[in-house]
């Protein structure tokens, strides 16, 4: 009997994850519907980025200082540069603000961008898992049921202003989809030797021109 009570207590907290725009620039949105009124609390989406997808530290910097999102990425410093197959995973811990349409509904946006993939065998599309994340509480009153939130298993920070960590509250929840999934194009494996091929005449031919330039304009003493 206290199990049901607990179960009739505790509604479903649901998240909706989605990625807007096309091509390898696009922008996560992630929605959160809390199961329960927590006036007061901040709200935030935790999510692990897989390899083939990155947020750029620089540009979440410009996005934070005009106040248009607010993030801490983990780690700080990343190669933006790198392919998806040298790349490792990133903690995003994105802060929602509140869905004037709903009392319980919280949104946020972040850009994110696709890394380029190694060549595939008969397919010109690799796919980029995103889980659903972990919703955080973090509250300075105690008027969360403990029935349905939990401390969550790593002290996440306080703001993207604070980084010192506070005890944030999670809760199960249910995604509206289990995971989103991106769709890179890659290159096809068997076009490595032709694209090889036009690659060393492009260089060569673009390397002869820039030479015969500098023989016919160039000053030299």
């Amino acid at each position: 009997c206290v199990t049901l009570d607990v179960q009739a207590a505790c509604r479903d907290t649901t998240v909706t994850q989605q990625l807007l725009k096309e091509g390898f620039h696009r922008d996560l949105l992630v929605k959160v519907e809390l199961g329960e009124d927590a006036g007061g609390c901040a709200v935030a989406a935790r999510t692990r980025l897989p390899p083939g997808i990155y947020v750029d530290p620089y540009e979440l910097t410009t996005l934070q200082h005009h106040n248009l999102t607010k993030a801490v990425l983990t780690p700080d410093v990343i190669d933006v540069e790198a392919p998806e197959y040298l790349a490792r995973d990133l903690l995003l811990l994105l802060f929602l603000e509140p869905d004037a349409r709903c009392s319980r509904c919280f949104r946020a946006a972040v850009p994110v961008h696709a890394r380029y993939h190694r060549p595939a065998e008969g397919t010109e599309e690799a796919l980029v898992v995103l889980e659903s994340p972990e919703v955080l509480l973090c509250c300075c009153h105690s008027h969360l049921s403990a029935e349905c939130w939990g401390p969550a298993e790593v002290d996440a920070p306080c703001s993207s202003e604070n980084t010192g960590p506070c005890q944030w509250h999670s809760t199960k929840h249910r995604p509206a989809y289990e995971e989103s999934m991106l769709r890179v194009p890659v290159g096809l494996r068997e076009h490595s030797s032709l694209v090889c091929a036009l690659t060393l005449l492009t260089t060569g031919l673009c390397s002869g021109l820039i030479l015969a330039a500098a023989c016919k304009y160039g000053h030299f003493s």
